[in-house]
C-alpha cells in the first residue's frame, strides 16, 4: 500500500469514527453498512503503518491531518497506540475520476464566503431510514457488493435513522425521529372535504391540535421494506406493505367492493399548485399498498375521491427545509444535516449518453466515484433524502421551473411530447416487486408523465402525477419497449434518469 493510499484511507476512517462518535443525533446517514474494499490489505493497520517498530504511532508516522492525529490521541501523550487507532476497513472512497465542472458565469457567487441563513429549522427534518437492508442488482436480491464491484453504493450500502415508534396505549403513535405524533387507526375512507369538515373538531386522546400531515409529513411513514403488488392481483397472501403494521392500522383495497388492492391511498394537505390528468384539481397522496407518491384527483367520476387518512400533531416545523447556498457548487439543508449538489449530472455531461441521464448502475458508479466541491463521499441519496428537496410549491406550470428550490440547478430536457420539462431523478433504493429487484425509485422534480387512453382508443400524453411524485423505472433497458409507459396511467417509462448527489454533514 502506497503513503497516497495510506492517507486516504485513515481520513475516511477519521471521518466515519467522527460521526459516530458525535453526541448529537445524526439527521443524515452514516457508513453503517460499508463492504471492504476487494483486494485492500485487511488486519491492523498499526502493522503497516509503525515504520520503526516500537508499537505506537508519532505524529510524523500518522498519515493523515494533524487534527485528526489529535484527536485520536486520546491521552494526550503524543503516540496513538492499538487501542486509540480506529479499527476496520475504510467506510469508503472515491476515485476521483470526476471533477467539480467549471465555475458557472451564472452564479457569480462562487467561491465567496457562504450565504448566511436566515430560517431557524436547524435540525427540525429528521430523515428516517427507508429500512432498505437487501442488496440488489439490476434484477435479484444479490449478497453484499464489496467496494469497487458492481452495484455497490446502493441504500442498504449506508445506515440511516432506524425506524422507532412508540405506540402510547390510546389510539396514538409517536415517531421517537420525527417528533411527530400520529393517529394509529385511519378508519374509514374519505373524501377531501369530509376531512376538512372532521378535523376542525377532531379530538384524539386529549389532543384537539390535529391535522391533515403535509406530503413530507407523510412520506416519513413510508418504509421500502415493502412489496409492490401487481395491480392486476387480488390475493394479497405474501405482501407487505411499505408501512410499519405492528404500529399502523392497515388494509389493502376492498376487491368484493370493486376496489384493487392498491387502492390504499393516504391522503396529505399538499394540493398540487398544478393540475393532473384533464385539468384535475389534485392532492398529493402516499400509497402504502403500492409504495408511491402521486397526485390524484379531488374529485373522480362527479365525485370526491375517497382516500385513508391518518392526522398527525407535534413538531409544526417538520418538513421546512433551511438551504444554506456555500457557494462552492454545493448547497446544505441546516433542517435534515443533508449537503447537497447544487448542480446535476447534466451539468457534468455524465453517463455513455452525454448528457447526464444514466441508468441505475452507471448511476451508483458515478455517485461512488465522484470528487466534488474538495469531497470525495457523495452518494446516491435514498428515496427519502431526495423526497426532502422537492419544493411543493412549484411546477413547471405554474412557476416554469422544476419542483425544487430555485438556489438549486436543474438541467431542463425535452420530454416525450417534445416540450420543455425536467427529468427523474434516480434514488439508491429498489422498488421491490413480488419477484424481483428491477426498478428503483425515483422522484420527478418535472412533470410526472403519463400516456392516459382515450375512450377512442388513442392515447394522450400529459401530467397525471404531478411534479413531485415518487414513482419506479426499471434499472435497466431500452425506453423504446414502453412506447405507451407502463401501468394504469401509462406511466413514462426513461429508464435513463438523472443524478444530484448528496453527503452527509455534521
Amino acid at each position: 500500500m502506497n503513503k497516497m493510499m495510506q492517507k486516504h484511507w485513515i481520513m475516511a476512517i477519521a471521518l466515519a469514527v467522527t460521526l459516530w462518535m458525535s453526541t448529537a443525533p445524526v439527521q443524515g446517514r452514516n457508513f453503517g453498512r460499508t463492504g471492504p474494499e476487494p483486494g485492500r490489505e485487511q488486519g491492523n493497520p498499526m502493522d503497516r503503518l509503525d515504520t520503526d517498530g516500537d508499537g505506537s504511532l508519532s505524529q510524523d508516522e500518522f498519515p493523515g491531518p494533524d487534527d485528526h492525529f489529535l484527536m485520536f490521541d486520546k491521552d494526550g501523550n503524543g503516540f496513538l497506540d492499538s487501542t486509540e487507532l480506529p479499527k476496520g476497513p475504510p467506510p469508503r472512497q472515491n476515485m476521483g475520476h470526476h471533477q467539480a465542472p467549471p465555475a458557472d458565469p451564472a452564479d457569480p457567487g462562487q467561491g465567496t464566503v457562504p450565504a448566511e441563513t436566515t430560517t431557524d429549522q436547524t435540525g427540525q427534518y429528521t430523515v428516517v431510514d427507508t429500512d432498505t437492508i437487501t442488496f440488489y442488482s439490476d434484477m435479484h436480491e444479490i449478497s453484499e457488493p464489496f467496494f469497487g464491484e458492481t452495484f455497490y453504493g446502493q441504500d442498504a450500502t449506508y445506515q440511516g435513522n432506524s425506524p422507532a415508534y412508540t405506540d402510547n396505549g390510546d389510539g396514538t403513535v409517536t415517531d421517537m425521529n420525527t417528533g411527530l405524533m400520529w393517529q394509529k387507526n385511519p378508519g374509514q375512507k374519505k373524501t377531501w372535504d369530509e376531512a376538512q369538515a372532521e378535523i376542525a373538531s377532531f379530538e384524539l386522546a386529549g389532543h384537539q391540535d390535529w391535522r391533515l400531515p403535509t406530503i413530507k409529513e407523510l412520506y416519513s411513514l413510508i418504509l421500502f421494506s415493502g412489496i409492490d403488488p401487481n395491480v392486476e392481483e387480488t390475493d394479497t397472501q405474501g405482501l407487505t406493505p411499505f408501512i410499519d403494521t405492528r404500529f399502523f392500522d392497515f388494509s389493502y383495497g376492498d376487491t368484493l367492493a370493486g376496489e384493487r388492492i392498491i387502492d390504499s391511498q393516504f391522503m396529505s394537505a399538499t394540493r398540487y399548485v398544478s393540475t393532473t390528468m384533464n385539468g384535475d384539481e389534485t392532492v398529493f397522496g402516499v400509497n402504502f399498498a403500492d409504495g408511491r407518491i402521486k397526485g390524484y384527483p379531488v374529485i373522480m367520476h362527479g365525485t370526491g375521491k375517497e382516500f385513508y387518512v391518518l392526522y398527525v400533531r407535534g413538531n409544526t416545523e417538520y418538513g421546512k427545509n433551511n438551504f444554506i447556498d456555500n457557494r462552492d457548487g454545493t448547497i446544505t439543508d441546516l433542517a435534515t444535516g443533508l449537503m447537497w449538489m447544487r448542480h446535476d449530472s447534466g451539468r457534468f455531461n455524465a453517463g455513455e449518453t452525454g448528457t447526464g441521464a444514466m441508468n441505475w448502475e452507471e448511476s451508483l458508479a458515478w455517485a461512488e466515484d465522484l470528487e466534488y466541491a474538495d469531497y470525495s463521499d457523495w452518494r446516491l441519496p435514498d428515496a427519502k433524502e431526495l423526497q426532502t428537496i422537492v419544493d411543493y410549491t412549484r411546477s413547471p406550470a405554474t412557476t416554469r421551473s422544476p419542483a425544487i428550490d430555485p438556489s438549486f440547478s436543474v438541467t431542463a430536457i425535452m420530454d416525450e411530447g417534445g416540450n420543455t420539462n425536467y427529468p427523474y431523478f434516480w434514488s439508491g433504493t429498489t422498488h421491490k416487486g413480488m419477484h424481483a429487484g428491477d426498478r428503483t425509485v425515483y422522484i420527478s422534480f418535472g412533470e410526472a408523465l403519463g400516456y392516459m387512453q382515450a375512450p377512442d382508443g388513442t392515447h394522450e400524453l400529459m401530467d397525471v402525477h404531478g411534479a413531485g411524485a415518487q414513482r419506479s423505472d426499471p434499472k435497466t433497458g431500452d425506453p423504446s419497449d414502453y412506447p405507451l409507459g407502463r401501468g394504469p396511467q401509462g406511466d413514462v417509462i426513461r429508464i435513463y434518469n438523472f443524478v444530484r448527489c448528496v453527503r452527509s454533514v455534521n
